[in-house]
């Protein structure tokens, strides 16, 4: 491993990732091992790819640096292999063979570094029929039948967002299959590819009810099993005041607690009596329209009955338990998640905002020793050197 010569905090300080830009899973992947205390570099191209808001607020950035370099440019691929012969892990989110054709595909990173672990994140994978096509978060789990598994049933399937394919099956995956092949780089020196494919991330995290499936524990149809919103005392409802309240009474004594407190105690038997699910589940959304969701909260404050007010994105950060954890945190006035996982001995932090595209040009030349980065093109948000 290179020694880092920049300060860090976190369990990888001393690790030096470099991440080609891109947008999605891939960033998100490099600020996780950012937080982590990596070195991260981002090598941003002129005129590079953004999400449409203000890179002051691109909270994926968080945590890194930012060099520029053009890879189609006559030198740009050996300016990228300079800081390759220096890296640990490089992070690609390109289709497949694009940086083959580029010059900095992993048999050329491998040849000027052996111990770099090559880390390629995808929609489809690097193989397979569609492995060259476009696509995005919602296709992707599409073929893999989690999205179908989302929403009710008389409704289509709903879309979560990108969290479960960019980011759960896509970027954690991504990070996971990073930090096992630098182990193993570590213990025997040679270098890898990992193969991320958001398509295979997606569906190994469905591996629990894919063994319900086949036990006949789970039906393969949306809004009728334990886990799906098909049970009365696993889902949401609507309060008076048009909020929700979450419910996951599903153990026993979770679930007498649940109907003391909702005061529907009649309702003990259903538990076990599917037959009765309907009129159960028609009980409990009458009685939870008779409150707000902030009454609802103060019935059961204190409780096991596994029951918790729906927050919007801008509430979860004042709840008093998130507010007691720092679960969230303000960073150059942008209010972001904190770091996570925690770590008793090397505590993460975010230790910067959003990197600029380009603005750590010098610092990184200086610190990872790759002067040829000095003749790159300027850019307006360069440092000037000091």
């Amino acid at each position: 491993m290179t020694e880092a010569k920049t300060p860090g905090h976190g369990p990888l300080t001393g690790v030096r990732v470099l991440e080609l830009a891109g947008i999605g899973p891939g960033p998100f992947a490099a600020m996780l091992l950012a937080d982590l205390g990596a070195d991260v570099v981002r090598v941003d191209r002129p005129g590079g790819p953004g999400l449409g808001i203000d890179p002051a607020h691109d909270v994926t950035n968080r945590n890194k640096r930012s060099v520029i370099v053009d890879l189609k440019a006559p030198d740009g691929a050996a300016r990228l292999l300079d800081l390759v012969e220096r890296a640990d892990v490089l992070i690609e989110g390109n289709r497949p063979g694009v940086t083959e054709r580029l010059g900095v595909g992993p048999e050329d990173c491998h040849a000027r570094n052996p111990r770099l672990v090559y880390g390629r994140m995808t929609g489809w994978g690097q193989t397979g029929p569609l492995a060259d096509r476009a696509g995005h978060d919602i296709a992707y789990i599409a073929l893999t039948g989690t999205l179908g598994m989302t929403g009710d049933p008389d409704r289509p399937p709903a879309a979560p967002a990108n969290l479960l394919g960019d980011y759960a099956g896509g970027s954690l995956y991504l990070v996971v299959g990073v930090l096992a092949a630098l182990h193993h780089a570590r213990a025997t020196g040679a270098g890898q590819v990992v193969d991320a494919a958001i398509v295979d991330g997606t569906a190994h995290l469905s591996a629990m009810i894919h063994g319900m499936l086949a036990a006949g524990a789970w039906q393969d149809r949306r809004g009728a099993n334990l886990l799906d919103g098909g049970c009365p005392y696993y889902g949401t409802y609507e309060t008076a005041d048009g909020r929700h309240m979450a419910v996951g009474a599903l153990e026993p004594r979770f679930y007498a607690e649940f109907l003391r407190l909702l005061g529907i105690e009649d309702q003990a038997a259903a538990h076990t009596d599917v037959t009765r699910w309907p009129e159960l589940r028609e009980q409990v959304a009458a009685r939870f329209t008779s409150r707000t969701r902030d009454e609802w909260t103060a019935v059961f404050e204190g409780s096991d009955a596994c029951v918790a007010p729906v927050l919007s994105l801008r509430e979860a950060p004042h709840h008093p338990h998130l507010a007691a954890r720092s679960t969230f945190t303000d960073h150059g006035g942008t209010l972001q998640p904190a770091p996570a996982p925690r770590f008793s001995a090397t505590p993460t932090s975010v230790r910067t905002g959003p990197a600029r595209p380009g603005a750590d040009t010098d610092d990184v030349a200086r610190d990872w020793d790759v002067p040829r980065l000095l003749s790159s093109p300027s850019n307006p948000h360069r440092k000037a050197p000091s």
